[in-house]
């Protein structure tokens, strides 16, 4: 199946295989330079290290949401302890009284084994969410996740408010995902989107994708009701500045939406913008299984980040 390559960069493609590929998967993370690299990404392994990340940032006034790497599991068991976890983050969240929420995979809950296995631990978390008074966030993984992704959504939306779901903006059809989902009035943390897809059916250039982007986000915030929340989960402080300026153009304050960048990037640009007034999240990431995520972060910068693997290297 051919795949994207065009001006984002043969590079770029050449690391999102590389963060499928077994054989790398299994031998890169023994290296002690790219662990020194995937350092800048996350604050560690353990749900600990998220917790202490998340009120340092607390601290400084910048929100977080923790998700806990892992992808795939194979049997339910690996599901349930996936779930347990969890469950234990909201508790320790709460008695800490940090303002951190919570984003999973839904193949992390089970979606590649049973869509019923996967709603009923999603539904678990949500019910947990709810106790706590926190949220609960689905992430989107790669195309074919997409509709079981968005039929997971619509079954914990229609009773909890407080759930929101990532779409993808170089996918070609997430405007029809967006039309769809407006009646439930949903909160949407849109990406640009960092997986190799087939090129038929994603936006190619970086040009294409931004202008997608754009161009998505208002049609959220034109059709986002009381409950629904934007976020903005991307990095490009240019093209966050030019929605603020549509969406004032139209008549929307800048708290119409929020901004979400990963731990580690852009961190002065995070503190900038929560200063001037936008309201910013910051996402923690944290596992042992972090080498396919760590990948797709390179890629979304291979100038900067394969510079940065160098310096660790040579350091």
């Amino acid at each position: 199946m051919s795949t994207v390559v065009n001006d984002m960069g043969v590079s770029r493609t050449a690391i999102l295989w590389a963060a499928d590929n077994r054989r790398l998967r299994e031998r890169l993370p023994r290296f002690g330079f790219v662990r020194r690299t995937v350092r800048r990404f996350m604050p560690g392994e353990r749900l600990e290290d998220a917790l202490v990340a998340a009120a340092e940032l607390g601290v400084k006034g910048l929100p977080t949401t923790l998700t806990a790497l892992g992808e795939n599991v194979t049997n339910a068991g690996e599901t349930e302890k996936v779930a347990e976890h969890y469950l234990d983050a909201y508790d320790r969240i709460a008695e800490r009284g940090l303002d951190t929420e919570i984003s999973v995979k839904p193949t992390h809950l089970g979606l590649d084994l049973d869509l019923d296995l996967a709603s009923a631990n999603l539904e678990r978390l949500v019910a947990k969410a709810a106790e706590r008074g926190n949220w609960l966030w689905l992430d989107m993984e790669s195309h074919p996740y997409v509709d079981g992704t968005l039929e997971l959504y619509r079954r914990i939306r229609t009773s909890h408010a407080r759930t929101g779901i990532c779409l993808q903006a170089y996918l070609k059809r997430t405007a029809a995902d967006i039309d769809a989902l407006m009646p439930l009035d949903p909160s949407i943390r849109l990406v640009k989107g960092a997986y190799r897809e087939p090129e038929e059916i994603v936006f190619g250039s970086k040009r294409t994708i931004d202008e997608a982007y754009r161009r998505l986000a208002l049609r959220i915030l034109a059709g986002k009701g009381p409950e629904g929340r934007l976020a903005l989960g991307t990095h490009d402080v240019d093209l966050v500045r030019q929605i603020d300026l549509d969406a004032g153009a139209g008549g929307r304050e800048r708290g119409a939406f929020e901004v979400q960048m990963l731990y580690g990037i852009r961190t002065e640009d995070q503190l900038r913008l929560a200063g001037q007034g936008y309201p910013v999240r910051v996402l923690i990431a944290y596992g042992s299984y972090w080498y396919p995520w760590f990948m797709r972060r390179i890629a979304e910068n291979p100038t900067r980040n394969v510079l940065l693997a160098l310096r660790n290297l040579l350091g």
